[in-house]
């Protein structure tokens, strides 16, 4: 359930327009926010979500938005691409002043890949405090998997992660609603898939906050065309078939809906309103396989990401994917990827 993200604090706004105040020009209030750098982070995100704001003070001739980026020791942090960004202020300084009554209107935390294992003491315990004032969190990317293994997602809180680690996230936080979303709001966590997906995040802050000519402005100045709405999925295997076949797409689309309920080529064929004869027809001509065997790569390539990411037994894997057996699963992963399960994960 997404539902407006308001906060009160520096009288920044509601996440819903239609709650927004009147904002005089005179009006002499910014929002207020303070990034958490985790080694390794993920540049692309905390550009694409940390420039648009800067455009937006340009184009509008004040300033509408403040950041201060922060680590767990400050100085530089590098990123994943090698490139280091400051970070002026440290964790524990962080915490320190949200207890003097300096609260930001939003911590924001950029991670990268390797997110696991990567959140220092001091960063759970600001985490945790955040959310002890009721300070709105938001999530970049693979950020989402530490809230939610230190406890900052509630139990059935709606949240979204990087498409690449959706089945992870979902398997290993049963109790979460993972959604593939560009970005979720739920309460007071936004979680986005970060990279560009951060892009649409700071715009739709921006269109709030500053309206929408101000962000059609900034748009303008990024030479985007336009931004996406949160509940646009992130990525489809089946969107590069759209341009040639729609029906392409969208057996395709049914095949990522179904990896641990499989379906039989009849029932895709009665979903899709073709013939199995013509599904197999069109998958030749535009996919160089035949259906099945493409909806088999389709699981053992989710199994391999969960192979990766988790530490799910090979069975709780094969089931999820939608082997009848450990031992077919098995078989069938060394077939297209030269190796065992248990060989790939050691």
């Amino acid at each position: 359930m997404n539902v407006p993200f308001s906060n009160a604090h520096l009288g920044a706004i509601c996440w819903d327009s239609r709650e927004q105040p009147a904002r005089p020009s005179s009006h002499p209030v910014f929002y207020h926010i303070v990034i958490l750098l985790v080694p390794g982070f993920s540049q692309l995100s905390l550009s694409s979500f940390v420039d648009p704001l800067r455009v937006a003070n340009s184009v509008s001739e004040r300033t509408f938005f403040r950041w201060v980026v922060s680590s767990s020791e400050g100085g530089p942090v590098e990123s994943a691409s090698g490139i280091s960004v400051t970070a002026h202020k440290t964790f524990a300084s962080v915490a320190k002043d949200l207890r003097s009554g300096d609260r930001p209107a939003m911590i924001l935390v950029c991670a990268g890949d390797t997110v696991k294992g990567q959140a220092s003491a001091s960063l759970i315990k600001l985490l945790r405090l955040s959310r002890r004032y009721r300070i709105p969190i938001a999530a970049l990317g693979t950020a989402t998997w530490l809230l939610a293994q230190n406890g900052i997602l509630n139990d059935d809180t709606a949240c979204t992660i990087h498409w690449e680690k959706l089945t992870a996230l979902s398997e290993t936080f049963g109790r979460l609603q993972v959604i593939d979303s560009l970005f979720v709001r739920d309460r007071d966590v936004v979680t986005c898939a970060g990279e560009l997906a951060s892009f649409d995040l700071a715009m739709e802050l921006i269109s709030d906050h500053c309206g929408v000519e101000s962000a059609s402005a900034v748009c303008r100045h990024t030479t985007a065309g336009q931004w996406r709405v949160g509940s646009d999925r992130q990525w489809s295997t089946g969107a590069q078939y759209t341009s040639l076949s729609k029906k392409v797409a969208e057996v395709i689309r049914l095949m990522e809906q179904h990896v641990e309920d499989t379906l039989s080529l009849y029932d895709i064929a009665k979903c899709v309103g073709l013939s199995r004869r013509q599904i197999e027809r069109l998958f030749e001509r535009y996919v160089s396989c035949s259906p099945m065997r493409y909806y088999a790569r389709l699981r053992l390539e989710r199994a391999k990401r969960l192979i990766e990411q988790t530490n799910m037994p090979f069975l709780e894997i094969a089931v999820a994917c939608g082997f009848v057996s450990s031992s077919h699963f098995s078989k069938c992963f060394r077939e297209i990827f030269g190796k065992t399960p248990s060989d790939w994960r050691s």
